[in-house]
């Protein structure tokens, strides 16, 4: 009998569209965790996920903020125990009164606390203080031109929310075009789909370090122009996702002649701005300077970095030169506005953390040492097993890696795989052999011809040093049946 369920006719590219990060593998390695098999999800960059502490100063602040009546009692309980000659208690073992007389500021900055709606772009003195971290981050005085304005920055749930705004308002047409880079986030890929856009693929150079070149860039959109597609923006990626890959000041400058010439927008996500491992980070912002005809959209995240705040879904979205709209008096930046209006503001504990992600304790005190304490651990932690999973690599037959360490992932090149599989075969006998979650490079988009996988080098060392020797063997025999 034909079945009698209703049918309904939806958005063709919604259904078209692909998230390798959550898609077969993840979803295989799910279903195996179901059935008891022990599961390492490097999948995703999720650092809580896989067992990194939270910061202890964004969790004080936030619980206090989230409820107000604990500053009062710990300063009445640290009282007590003070004035009590039995008690074994320490200072350090109460909330500071830095951290209270804080969390009283922010409260009164919110004026309501954070249970109400705030401004479509998010706190004024939240926006102020993202404004002032870029100043500080790119050498930019406060009274110059080229400081960052807090009516061009925008408070969103993550870099991703930002993204997808940009994108929505870019894309007009179907023959509107934005420029990725391959291999990308496959956010940018779903969003142009979902928006009904052209993705416009540009290569960066993996042998010569995932480096930008000029050749390439113009090639690309050639291509695309010649088959009637109209380019609007570039995305970049720096450090990389998937690669880890961080990009030198030439080749960031190289894409900001390239848009200028081609009177392209610039889309920055540097959500990874403080995952260097001892590279260097050169921001979009800086390198453009006073140049006044390339719009940047720049995205920054809490979910990232060495904060790992994925969860609360915080971010920013800064804009430069915002271009004027077609056929009005608006511009960018107006439209933004009438955007995230729809959507009434940002969440606004995410609004928070990204304050205190802007905001760190600078006074020479015990939360200032505390902080940094922890920040270097997690970051030396991180390249670590960053090294860890390159020396493993060596003893892999078939397998480099390019590009300095950043970000949170490694993007090995399988050279050597068995007549008729491919990335995604490999990396699925791989889950199914060892527990270890990736994602096959086809994901991410990669040369035709070639094949990646990426980790997140997140699972804690213990955890690699079982599993890396399992890797290894598994894979060498793998590729020699």
């Amino acid at each position: 009998m034909p079945s009698t369920k209703p049918t309904i006719e939806i958005n063709k590219n919604i259904l078209e569209m692909e998230y390798a990060v959550r898609g077969p593998i993840p979803q295989r390695a799910a279903k195996l965790k179901s059935e008891g098999k022990k599961i390492i999800s490097c999948n995703i960059g999720n650092p809580q996920a896989l067992g990194q502490a939270p910061m202890t100063y964004y969790r004080q602040v936030l619980s206090l903020v989230e409820d107000p009546s604990k500053i009062a009692r710990e300063r009445e309980l640290k009282n007590i125990f003070e004035a009590s000659p039995f008690s074994k208690l320490q200072d350090e073992d109460f909330i500071s009164e830095d951290i209270l007389a804080l969390s009283e500021s922010i409260l009164a900055k919110t004026e309501k606390g954070v249970g109400a709606y705030t401004e479509s772009k998010g706190y004024l003195f939240v926006r102020e203080a993202v404004a002032d971290f870029i100043n500080r981050r790119d050498g930019f005085s406060s009274g110059s031109g080229l400081a960052a304005n807090p009516e061009n920055i925008f408070l969103t749930d993550g870099a991703s929310d930002g993204a997808k705004r940009i994108l929505n308002l870019l894309i007009a047409k179907k023959t509107d075009g934005i420029m990725i880079p391959i291999p990308q986030y496959p956010l940018y890929s779903a969003s142009v789909k979902m928006y009904g856009g052209v993705q416009v693929n540009y290569y960066p150079n993996e042998d010569q370090d995932w480096a930008l070149g000029r050749e390439e860039l113009e090639n690309s959109h050639a291509e695309a122009v010649a088959e009637g597609v109209n380019v609007k923006a570039i995305v970049v990626i720096n450090p990389g996702n998937p690669t880890g890959a961080i990009l030198d000041a030439a080749s960031i400058h190289e894409v900001l002649s390239f848009a200028k010439k081609h009177g392209l927008a610039i889309i920055a996500d540097e959500v990874y701005q403080e995952n260097l491992y001892g590279g260097e980070f050169v921001s979009f912002a800086k390198a453009l300077g006073d140049e006044k005809s390339v719009p940047i959209f720049s995205l920054h995240s809490i979910s990232k970095g060495f904060y790992g705040e994925c969860g609360h879904r915080g971010g920013y979205l800064e804009v430069r030169n915002p271009p004027q709209i077609a056929g009005t008096e608006l511009n960018f930046v107006d439209l933004l506005l009438k955007q995230a209006s729809v959507s009434l503001c940002a969440n606004t504990v995410g609004q928070i953390i990204t304050y205190l992600m802007v905001s760190p304790p600078e006074a020479r005190n015990t939360e200032h040492n505390n902080f940094i304490a922890e920040k270097e651990k997690i970051l030396g932690e991180l390249y670590e097993k960053a090294t860890m999973i390159r020396e493993a690599f060596k003893e892999m037959e078939g397998v480099e890696v390019f590009g300095k360490t950043g970000a949170m992932y490694l993007f090995p090149r399988l050279n050597k795989l068995p007549a008729g599989t491919d990335d995604f075969d490999y990396c699925m006998a791989l889950l199914e052999e060892t527990g270890l979650s990736t994602v096959n490079g086809s994901g991410f988009g990669q040369k035709e011809g070639t094949y990646h996988l990426r980790i997140a080098f997140l699972p804690s060392k213990d955890l690699l040093t079982e599993v890396l020797p399992e890797w290894i063997a598994f894979h060498n025999k793998y590729v020699n049946n």
